[in-house]
């Protein structure tokens, strides 16, 4: 660090006296001038070594979690260093700036959680035969909000030989937000959908087979499952709805960490396509 601000305040063409012949400038002037100039560099010196490191520290966090599973498969020394490398990386993002919604919105790809709910569902993937889990995604909707919008998380899954393979179908969970604080939203949760059946080439070869003519029933049976749509509300008519407070610990153009507050995990995100 001492290096890069030497650096950018005195490089050796800018310098105002010469360490091999004892001079000066001539002119007083030129020597002011240059040193507005050689300070004129530190801003930029300071923001590429803060980027570097910023750079690293993302890095570190993401090199940490990708033997993991998504935080399905941890020991306690894996899980102090993705501490330490998250409250590490939290560091350059602590302030009174508020959350950036144009920022927040979009999809986000989960890299890693400790949160129960989550691993439960890598965990049955991992040892029931008949379930799979594909990416699990968060999708914010607040591009043109000032206080809140609306969060999906999206879980792809399937059954072998009955649904496509890793993205048979999506398990959607919506809620509304709203922003409580600098770095806190509040979380509504709305409801659960079931939705995007695929179904394996095997079955539809089951219901329909090609070297037979379709019957209208066969037609209709493979269209019924494929813009089947299952939609459960998890909150009463006259009732607040399940909530919950979630902290948005790091937030930039490629990255996302969140923290669910009261003991519900951590999570780790970096920006995906859009889903829809």
């Amino acid at each position: 660090m001492d290096m890069v601000l030497h650096s950018a305040l005195y490089p050796p063409s800018l310098s105002c006296s010469s360490s091999t012949t004892g001079t000066r400038w001539p002119n007083s002037r030129v020597g002011v001038s240059l040193s507005w100039r050689s300070l004129s560099l530190v801003p930029c010196a300071l923001k590429a070594y803060y980027d570097s490191e910023l750079e690293n520290k993302k890095h570190l966090l993401l090199t940490s979690v990708q033997d993991t599973q998504r935080g399905l498969l941890t020991t306690p020394d894996q899980r102090s260093c993705i501490e330490e490398a998250l409250v590490s990386l939290e560091g350059c993002n602590i302030g009174s700036h508020p959350i950036n919604l144009s920022n927040l919105d979009g999809t986000w790809r989960l890299q890693y959680t400790s949160a129960s709910d989550v691993l439960i569902l890598l965990q049955a993937a991992a040892t029931l035969p008949f379930f799979q889990v594909g990416q699990i995604f968060q999708k914010f909707e607040c591009r043109d909000q000032s206080n809140g919008g609306v969060i999906r998380n999206v879980v792809r899954w399937s059954i072998p030989n009955l649904l496509e393979e890793q993205e048979g179908a999506t398990l959607l969970v919506s809620a509304k937000f709203n922003v409580v604080s600098v770095r806190n939203i509040y979380l509504q949760f709305q409801e659960i959908t079931i939705q995007d059946i695929n179904i394996s080439e095997e079955l539809q070869a089951l219901i329909a087979p090609a070297i037979l003519p379709r019957s209208f029933i066969s037609l209709q049976i493979l269209q019924f499952l494929r813009t089947f749509k299952a939609q459960i509300p998890v909150r009463d008519p006259g009732r607040q709805s399940v909530g919950g407070l979630y902290y948005l610990s790091y937030l930039d153009d490629n990255m996302l960490l969140g923290r669910a507050v009261g003991g519900g995990g951590v999570f780790v995100f970096t920006r995906a396509q859009s889903l829809y």
